[in-house]
């Protein structure tokens, strides 16, 4: 007997599931008992229980800005795969009064409506140690699915066809089908399937959705080319519709991809799959606002999924961070303010109202709802601990050592903790945050005492000499970002004064406003570059003026990343037939008085020793120069003119050229700075 079905039969035991095999579709036929609960909220003679959204709005520690036209079946979910790892691991989940408590019935009593549970083929070794990120195999997702059908919730199976983590960057086939040609996978995977579901459904789980593959954009199962991967989706379509058939369910088949800011590529995949004619219905889309783009973007391409092919989409994972704390000395996917998107800050009142948000936005596009990503992933202990023996034992880190053997190239290097911690819906001790609640009251809102969410920091710097000027206002998210404004911010005038212009350094300046709310002001002092578009990323070029004799220009802003200093855009000049005489220059006002350096980069070749080549500047009427002469490809040049005095505020600055036809060759990051007074 294999350790999958040992630890079946033992589940089965302890829960006592005698009824479970009695239809093959679930001890109740296929279909959930209505909720009813006894007088104290108890569940009443076995059956699921139910705990009814607000029918107005709420006060509560979050505000929530109402979305009015929501529907009750908008799906709420939450993937809790790593529920029993985590229980297993001595974590301890609470209710809002500080009780212990079944986390799932938490979850519903937060407005969470649909459970999604990851399913991977076999995650142990030959030794049977786990290789952790929750060992989510066939037995576990179906005791986690059991306590959510308790409470009421449908579940949605997610199968990765894997014996680990798939994604884009990894589909790697499970070890029993290592060797197997791509039909016997087709003919594997079709089994897998439909013996997995019929586990899960006799079991009394209450299955609405499956998933057949886990962001599959770049391949599945270990294979990648297109028609083997639409057959081993059209043979998991296929065993999941004889099942639905078989027990008279309407569970609906999910394909699941990511990438959704590459639109056009998105498009592409839809349309592969109509050409393949593989029978899905929804259309499942990773949405990490942090990483995905924009809610608009990711409208667009709900919008064109729906009109297009004719397919409901869901978000299959989202998520933000409450806190940039780490719980368990594992690096934070989410980290630094760098990551965060503006108007959201790493708080609870945010969490909030980014997963708000992206209902709204969802919504008003037709999407029909979204899940949350591992909301109850916390850690296991302290962010000093050594929490490794924990993370090993039971697998409640992202991988434990035992996966280098399977996955060598990214397990087997980066093996540890888990890294969402603070992108859970749980405090670091297992106690839920307030910004759970934002599921069941999206459609009333929920009310709160105005208050700052979050000041975003200032970031502000000065030219080596120049003078430091701090804003006398800075922005101020509120709880309601109805209210958001600039309030006057006073500056810690001694932070201010040991800030030392006169050579380059970073500072800190602590400042605060009326109502005491501190706010930190990163200031960096440094040789700016005074050159607008210096390098040609911008795809503006009209501060640049070009001029040249003859009637075609010799001369483009040419996008090629190995011709370029840095970047990928440079200004290019080759001419087949003609010589060329041609300039580049740009003005330059309301400069600081003091002494500017100018230098530019510039590669080429084939150009013939009576050339002329020179990075000038003109400053009061007068020129001066520093000729130089290209060597090369990517032989950079890098001439300089460091005593530029500039009195009114005025500089041109600029290269030009006279070569022969034939040569070639890119200019690239100019660069002025003031080094002096």
């Amino acid at each position: 007997m294999s350790r999958g079905y040992r630890k079946l039969l033992t589940l089965g035991m302890v829960l006592g599931l005698c009824a479970s095999v009695l239809t093959g579709c679930g001890a109740d036929g296929g279909q959930q008992a209505q909720t009813t609960e006894n007088a104290d909220g108890s569940q009443a003679d076995g059956e699921a229980m139910s705990f009814p959204l607000p029918t107005a709005a709420e006060e509560s520690e979050i505000y929530v800005e109402p979305i009015p036209d929501i529907s009750d079946d908008f799906i709420r979910g939450m993937d809790a795969s790593s529920v029993l790892v985590e229980e297993n691991s001595g974590v301890t989940y609470y209710n809002e009064d500080g009780e212990e408590q079944d986390v799932f019935m938490t979850l519903a009593q937060s407005g969470v409506n649909y459970i999604r549970l990851r399913v991977w083929n076999d995650p142990y070794d030959e030794n049977g140690n786990g290789y952790g990120g929750g060992n989510n195999d066939v037995a576990t997702a179906i005791e986690l699915g059991r306590r959510a059908t308790k409470y009421g919730m449908k579940v949605c199976i997610d199968f990765h066809y894997s014996d680990f983590w798939a994604d884009p960057k990894r589909q790697h086939a499970p070890k029993a089908w290592e060797g197997m040609s791509a039909q016997e996978k087709c003919d594997a995977l079709y089994d897998f399937t439909k013996d997995s579901l019929t586990q899960l459904l006799d079991a009394g789980v209450d299955v609405g959705m499956v998933q057949i593959g886990n962001e599959i954009n770049n391949g599945m199962a270990g294979e990648t080319l297109a028609p083997t991967v639409m057959n081993l989706l059209v043979s998991g379509s296929r065993a999941v519709r004889e099942i639905s058939e078989e027990c008279g369910r309407d569970i609906q088949i999910v394909l699941h991809y990511t990438n959704i800011e590459e639109a056009d590529k998105i498009d592409n995949i839809a349309l592969n799959l109509l050409n393949f004619g593989v029978d899905y219905d929804i259309f499942g889309l990773s949405y990490y606002p942090f990483w995905d783009g924009t809610n608009e973007n990711m409208q667009a391409v709900a919008r064109n999924l729906q009109e297009k092919y004719g397919k409901k989409v869901l978000i299959a994972e989202t998520s933000y961070c409450y806190t940039s704390e780490d719980g368990d000395g594992t690096a934070n996917s989410l980290a630094g303010t760098d990551d965060l998107v503006d108007g959201y800050a790493a708080t609870v009142q945010s969490q909030a109202t980014m997963i708000r948000d992206i209902c709204a936005a969802a919504n008003e596009a037709g999407v029909m709802g979204i899940f949350y990503w591992e909301g109850v992933w916390i850690p296991v202990g302290g962010p000093t601990q050594d929490n490794a023996p924990i993370w090993e034992k039971y697998g409640s880190g992202w991988a434990s050592s035992y996966a280098a053997d399977y996955d060598p190239d990214d397990a087997g290097l980066y093996y540890g903790g888990c890294s969402w911690d603070n992108q859970a819906m749980f405090d670091f001790d297992g106690h839920p945050l307030p910004s759970l609640n934002v599921f069941k009251y999206l459609k009333y809102g929920a009310t709160a005492p105005l208050a700052v969410d979050a000041v975003p920091e200032v970031y502000a710097s000065c030219d080596v000499g120049g003078t430091l000027t701090l804003p006398e206002e800075v922005d101020v998210i509120y709880n309601d970002r109805s209210a958001n404004t600039k309030v006057p911010v006073s500056w810690d005038a001694a932070q201010v004064a040991a800030v030392d212009t006169d050579t380059g350094g970073s500072y800190d300046v602590a400042g605060s406003l009326e109502d005491g709310t501190e706010v930190m002001a990163h200031v960096e002092v440094k040789m700016m570059n005074h050159v607008k578009n210096p390098s040609f990323e911008e795809a503006d070029t009209s501060m640049w003026k070009i001029a040249y004799t003859g009637d075609d220009n010799p001369t483009d802003f040419q996008e090629k990343a190995d011709d370029a200093y840095t970047g990928t855009m440079a200004y290019h000049f080759w001419s087949e037939d003609s010589d060329m005489d041609f300039s580049i220059e740009q003005e330059l006002t309301d400069l600081e008085p003091g002494t500017y350096q100018l230098s530019v980069y510039a590669q080429g070749g084939d150009v013939s020793d009576d050339c002329e080549m020179a990075l000038y500047a003109v400053v009061n009427g007068e020129e001066v120069s520093e000729p130089f002469m290209v060597a090369g490809w990517a032989d950079w040049q890098n001439p300089t003119i460091p005593d530029i005095k500039v009195t009114d505020g005025t500089l041109t600055i600029g290269v030009r050229m006279k070569c022969n036809a034939k040569s070639w060759g890119t200019v690239d990051d100019f660069t002025l700075n003031r080094v002096s007074d």
